[in-house]
């Protein structure tokens, strides 16, 4: 019997074929048969590594477009070090005999799905006439964030800020933003991200402008925080609700209830509220990554048969 050896594929060849234009519309279809049930995805494990305080999470999916799992390690520490906070690789395989398929680098690959999630969150739920974006927060996420939000919206002003006022302003220079204080980023408006490391809240629902939206990607723990109790008072999407009421502090510190699942207002099975203020809280899931991986793996295999 002749199995094929899986693929290895690097940083730099997941980004040859991984097109956030694309990834996009992939999230949504992801998200949307995770609410709809399609998806056997247990809740991530998480090991803590203490010291130096890092974790190491396992995320296994079954969905409709493939099998597999990523293991992905997040260490708070590293931004000190000058390498990445979060690293991962993502392991596919056949559904339909086990084979292994590809081994991936995923720490792109979880940087582009989150930012595309936010992406498919926005499009649905932020004024359609948002014209000012503000990030809260300057690493990969932030900068990954501004190019997907920027597919969805047309925005013509950018604000930033970030706890590293050094690093603020290089970013701001970096994407044609300004950089300023945290509250006169999000005072006015449109949009919101927040993604940073932090324990605790930067965000004030009092900044908050009327009808505007807050995707909220950091405090990925359940003792940590970046909103606060009057901003997790609005109308709360998350990707999982079993995933958000074990990790997310921003949930369950605040006692906030959760409207909706992203999947199921991207499904039309409930109002997406467009006229309120709506926050997103985004933990990140399996399925997203095996949806992404998905599209690599086939980019390439398409390229490979099109060179024979």
């Amino acid at each position: 019997m002749n199995i094929t050896q899986p693929l290895f594929l690097n940083e730099e060849q997941v980004r040859q074929h991984l097109r956030m234009a694309d990834l996009i519309p992939a999230m949504e279809k992801a998200l949307i048969d995770f609410s709809a049930g399609k998806v056997t995805q247990p809740v991530r494990s998480v090991i803590k590594v203490d010291p130096p305080g890092g974790f190491l999470g396992l995320m296994p999916a079954l969905t409709p477009d493939g099998l597999g799992l990523k293991a992905v390690t997040f260490y708070p520490s590293n931004a000190e070090r000058g390498i990445p906070t979060h690293m991962a690789t993502i392991f596919l395989v056949d559904p339909e005999t086990g084979t292994p398929l590809a081994v991936m680098d995923g720490r792109l690959i979880t940087e582009m799905r989150t930012a595309a999630v936010s992406a498919a969150a926005t499009k649905l739920l932020a004024p359609s006439d948002a014209k000012i974006l503000a990030v809260l927060g300057s690493g990969v996420q932030a900068c990954s964030h501004v190019e997907a939000l920027r597919l969805v919206r047309p925005f013509e002003e950018i604000r930033v800020w970030s706890p590293n006022q050094e690093r603020a302003k290089q970013f701001a220079e970096e994407i044609g933003a300004t950089a300023v204080s945290a509250e006169e980023a999000v005072c006015g408006a449109d949009v919101v991200v927040t993604a940073t490391n932090s324990k605790t809240p930067i965000l004030k629902g009092s900044w908050l402008k009327s009808g505007c939206h807050v995707n909220a990607v950091g405090a990925c723990r359940p003792d940590w925080r970046e909103l606060d109790e009057e901003a997790m008072s609005n109308a709360v999407f998350v990707d999982s609700r079993e995933g958000a009421m074990k990790e997310s502090g921003d949930v369950i510190l605040s006692r906030a209830t959760i409207y909706a699942e992203l999947g199921e207002a991207l499904a039309g099975k409930v109002p997406p509220r467009t006229r309120e203020t709506t926050i997103f809280k985004s933990l990140g899931m399996a399925v997203e990554d095996i949806a992404a991986g998905t599209l690599v793996y086939r980019a390439v295999m398409e390229e490979s048969r099109s060179t024979t």
